[in-house]
């Protein structure tokens, strides 16, 4: 199940990785009445509480792994929802060939976009399908009209394979043969990977 990132931290150098929980969601449940960000995203708003919902949906379901990101400068100085900038998310969309993921990636916060984030977050989400989840090969669907994020994905390494023009998207893809896995791990060096729960603990908690 994908429960397998509750515990996740990927911290990098611009950006870190946490677990998506429920004091995440006003924030999310705000970005999301931006009418730009539902054109991007293809996505309808929600109330709070169906926000909710499907909050507690990503956690529970076990074809989905989801992140927020949060900028790596203010956290943990500054609260996480103060952080956050925007989320990652792969799908495992195949029933057939669990090694394929969907992945998307969404900069919320307008100050944050063109200045890597989107990047480092994606790259951190692929070598954790990589390492973690078994994934061989990725796609991302994004509308035509996105054009900083298809620029993006082509920079890393992704091809363009179909353009659906009844949905306006363009479905590209990276299939991980040993030299992509080489390049993205050395990418990606620079990660720690931490426990969600024990950033969370004030010091001296644990000494009780």
């Amino acid at each position: 199940a994908m429960k397998i990132n509750q515990d996740v931290v990927l911290r990098g150098k611009k950006v870190t990785l946490v677990p998506y929980t429920p004091a995440h969601v006003p924030r999310y449940h705000e970005w999301m009445q931006s009418e730009e960000l539902q054109r991007l995203t293809a996505s309808e708003p929600l109330s709070l509480e169906q926000e909710y919902e499907m909050q507690r949906s990503w956690r529970d379901d076990a074809d989905k792994c989801t992140f927020i990101v949060l900028d790596s400068e203010r956290w943990p100085e500054q609260s996480e929802e103060n952080s956050m900038v925007g989320d990652v998310n792969l799908f495992l969309t195949n029933a057939e060939d669990p090694t394929v993921g969907e992945i998307e990636i969404m900069i919320a916060e307008p100050n944050c976009r063109g200045r890597g984030f989107g990047k480092e977050a994606t790259l951190l989400m692929m070598a954790y399908g990589v390492r973690k989840l078994g994934i061989t090969k990725f796609e991302a669907k994004i509308g035509q009209e996105n054009e900083a994020s298809i620029c993006m994905f082509k920079k890393l390494h992704f091809k363009e394979v179909a353009v659906n023009s009844i949905f306006q998207e363009v479905t590209l893809r990276l299939d991980v043969s040993d030299q992509e896995r080489q390049w993205l791990l050395e990418q990606t060096n620079h990660v720690e990977e931490k426990s969600y729960a024990e950033l969370k603990q004030p010091a001296g908690v644990l000494d009780t």
